[in-house]
């Protein structure tokens, strides 16, 4: 990855970040609106609870048989489910909204941040392609610089006149030696 100077941020790469920072504030706003819906209806189901069960307990208090205490228990089953049942409608209406709201605003933020992120991409290889061509331009410029003695060398004539190095020059004047 290249490094960035903190002076030198791309204008593409703050650009990304902008998109991806409002994107997920967005996202984040509609989880919290989501949160807060379920809790507010979760306020008011406590609510109808605890006003039902002082009802509830009120009309037990006030039943003189068993009789009476049996037929008060048995009419609140059936109003105790239907609200069970409306609370977990409730519930998932909720969740069903929260989930097309975070899809509308995925969909909204996708285009910006893939455009962003694809500038970044193009960023990176740009820098990364002049950083290669600097390192390789740097490299060639070191060989060069510790060749050069030895071009140099091989380049000048020698002090018998002969182009090859004194070395080379007396081992071509020695007899080959044949061995059998």
């Amino acid at each position: 990855m290249l490094a960035f100077s903190r002076q030198e941020v791309p204008p593409a790469l703050k650009s990304h970040l902008d998109a991806q920072f409002s994107f997920m504030a967005d996202l984040s706003k509609k989880l919290f609106e989501g949160i807060e819906r379920i809790g507010q209806l979760n306020v008011q189901v406590a609510q109808t609870v605890m006003e039902e069960a002082i009802n509830s307990t009120h009309q037990v208090i006030e039943s003189n048989t068993p009789v009476e205490y049996l037929s008060v228990a048995a009419a609140q089953i059936q109003p105790v489910a239907e609200k069970i049942r409306a609370y977990q409608q409730n519930l998932s209406n909720i969740a069903a909204g929260l989930q097309i709201e975070l899809s509308k605003t995925t969909e909204a933020h996708v285009p910006e941040t893939t455009r962003t992120a694809a500038a970044v991409a193009e960023e990176v290889v740009r820098r990364g392609a002049e950083e290669t061509e600097k390192v390789t331009q740097r490299q060639k410029a070191v060989f060069e610089k510790l060749s050069k003695p030895f071009n140099d060398m091989r380049d000048q004539p020698h002090q018998n006149g002969s182009l090859q190095p004194p070395s080379q020059q007396s081992a071509s004047k020695q007899p080959v030696s044949k061995s059998i």
